[in-house]
């Protein structure tokens, strides 16, 4: 077990980094430069927006050992009245800053520490000026990190932008958010909170970092206490009635008892809301370009062990959802799954 001197200090580098990447006077976000960056090796489109932006493909289909990943495909196809598809393609951006240290993140760590080298400060303005310079602008627009909710007035800031250019019904807004802060309730206005609340176009995905706190300390390397957290700052967002998913991670340092580790994360996952299991989707690590090389993998096998224990945890979550939804649940599209305030 980490002594508890090395534990990320969540909330003192959330402050340093806010602080860092966000002029709110100027209503401008550092935003990350892929060009020339580690990151860049892993794009299958080389990066866009002079340098700021990057195509995502979102795809359905996944590892055949793994579950299909809907988010954000379904509800963006919904939202925008487009048939279903197998594959999204989406704008992504990143802003520079991120409070945790998650081991397997695909993004260099230089990349998250407000690096002046790799980044610059624009306005969602400038955003959405790259973004339609484009010959063919994805629908989708991914606002990424890092993590976004450090700078949580980016979502409305965008939004506002949006719908001053009439682009608000044409293009689905996405946003991630890590649950490891509560600035959107401690920097954002009323107003704010109300159109992100508000929004038609927007869907926001919540990443539980692990399935209890050992996982979650081993992801992340923050305090195993702020697990918990994660939980308290979800149910405000599904409270408030955003359109709202989650994602969660299996890695882990340990193979003991997992099958009972995943009963218990979804009973707490249904104490938010009872259909909140059917809105979350685990994603399965795999080692990108930033992970191999910050991580020797074949001398230290925790890490190569934790992607094998994720199987076992996988398998543990598809016995949950079986026992305790029905057959028509199961089957029903991710974004006609109805919780708290969408009830």
């Amino acid at each position: 077990m980490n002594n508890i001197s090395n534990f990320i200090d969540t909330d003192k580098i959330s402050i340093k980094y806010r602080e860092a990447a966000i002029n709110l006077e100027q209503k401008k976000l550092l935003i990350t430069n892929l060009k020339g960056t580690e990151q860049e090796k892993d794009l299958t489109e080389p990066a866009n927006c002079n340098g700021f932006g990057r195509i995502r493909h979102f795809r359905l289909s996944t590892n055949s050992n793994w579950i299909q990943n809907p988010l954000p495909i379904v509800p963006a196809c919904k939202k925008l009245g487009f048939p279903s598809t197998q594959m999204l393609r989406a704008q992504v951006f990143q802003n520079a800053v991120c409070n945790w240290r998650c081991w397997y993140c695909y993004v260099p760590f230089d990349l998250l520490t407000a690096n002046k080298d790799h980044s610059s400060w624009l306005a969602p303005s400038d955003l959405i000026d790259f973004y339609l310079r484009q010959d063919d602008p994805p629908t989708v627009i991914d606002l990424s990190g890092g993590q976004p909710d450090l700078t949580p007035e980016w979502v409305p800031w965008m939004m506002s932008e949006l719908r001053s250019r009439g682009l608000d019904k044409k293009v689905y807004l996405w946003s991630d958010d890590n649950l490891s802060n509560d600035y959107f309730w401690k920097y954002l206005s009323k107003e704010d909170i109300a159109l992100v609340a508000s929004y038609e176009n927007y869907g926001r995905v919540c990443c539980f970092k692990g399935f209890d706190s050992n996982s979650f300390n081993f992801n992340t390397k923050a305090d195993p206490q702020l697990f918990d957290r994660q939980f308290s700052l979800m149910k405000k967002f599904i409270d408030l009635g955003i359109d709202v998913y989650a994602y969660v991670t299996f890695t882990t340092p340990s193979n003991e008892d997992i099958p009972e580790k995943i009963h218990s994360f979804m009973n707490h996952l249904q104490q938010l809301d009872n259909c909140l299991p059917l809105r979350t989707i685990p994603l399965e690590i795999r080692a990108f370009t930033p992970v191999t090389s910050r991580l020797d993998l074949k001398l230290d096998p925790t890490y190569e062990n934790s992607m094998q224990y994720q199987y076992v945890a996988i398998d543990a979550w598809k016995h949950e959802l079986q026992t305790r939804y029905t057959e028509e649940e199961l089957s029903k599209p991710i974004s006609d799954i109805l919780i708290g305030g969408n009830n």
